[in-house]
């Protein structure tokens, strides 16, 4: 944002959405209680790597959540605020499903963690008990 609070295109090109408008509120302080309900309250696109789409289809009920596995064996969860920052960060993926945030939050496993616009300057990581905690909303 600029200094009139008018979003400023990230170098991307990719006009900043509520919920990237929300993650650089965060960055700046992290107990942005406003912050965290936009968040909560946004939809987020989850990857589908294209042999998980074959095999759930568009209407499927589920939803198998990508898991990366870290160094160290840390396993995160990425979700995007937009197609532009998914596809810089994971070019090979070609489908994406909105979610809730807060909806997906609400029933996270605690052994995950959560990253946010993994790659990007405001990206937010959150444990398990953190992403239940912050972001899951009734």
């Amino acid at each position: 944002m600029d200094i009139n609070g008018t979003p400023v295109p990230d170098p991307s090109g990719d006009t900043p959405s509520t919920a990237q408008r929300a993650l650089s509120a965060l960055a700046e302080n992290t107990g942005d209680q406003n912050a965290l309900d936009t968040l909560a309250g946004s939809e987020v696109l989850v990857p589908v790597p294209d042999e998980a789409a074959d095999e759930q289809g568009p209407d499927a009920p589920g939803l198998a959540l990508p898991v990366i596995e870290q160094p160290g064996g840390e396993q995160v969860v990425p979700v995007f605020t937009s197609e532009l920052r998914m596809t810089a960060l994971l070019p090979f993926i070609s489908q994406c499903r909105p979610v809730p945030l807060g909806a997906l939050a609400a029933g996270w496993p605690a052994d995950l963690s959560l990253t946010i616009d993994a790659g990007s300057p405001d990206a937010l990581t959150l444990s398990g008990d953190g992403v239940r905690s912050l972001l899951a909303r009734s």
